[in-house]
């Protein structure tokens, strides 16, 4: 079983937002509709998943869920410096990542039942 013994990795930490820069290589693009839907989110559940940024405090993964915090006024996020990547690892890391979540599948039999769970659940709360 592997562990994780990373110490390159620190901790999550508060970011504010003014001191976020936004990666030039970025090539996932986010809709208005996608923002809002991702604020939604963060207000629902709260920011969950910490954004990912480099030692000059440019952002690795996360520009949505920057835009998002931002369109609800939030002033700072969750992040976990990513410090130990060379420049073309992040470049790599930054496709890598972004593309292995759009390959992702969904099963069609749990995702009916988790679905229609939270249609019972939306229902008896009315």
């Amino acid at each position: 079983m592997a562990t994780f013994t990373d110490s390159r990795i620190s901790r999550i930490e508060a970011v504010t937002l003014n001191d976020l820069k936004p990666n030039p290589r970025n090539a996932r693009t986010h809709s208005k509709r996608q923002i809002k839907l991702i604020a939604d989110s963060l207000k629902a559940f709260g920011f969950v998943n910490p954004i990912l940024i480099d030692e000059d405090g440019m952002i690795v993964a996360g520009h949505g869920r920057v835009a998002a915090a931002k369109r609800i006024g939030m002033t700072e996020v969750p992040a976990l410096r990513i410090e130990h990547l060379s420049d073309d690892e992040k470049r790599a890391y930054v496709l890598a990542d972004n593309q292995l979540a759009a390959r992702a599948g969904w099963d069609p039999d749990i995702l009916a039942i988790e679905l229609q769970h939270l249609i019972e659940v939306a229902s008896s709360s009315m």
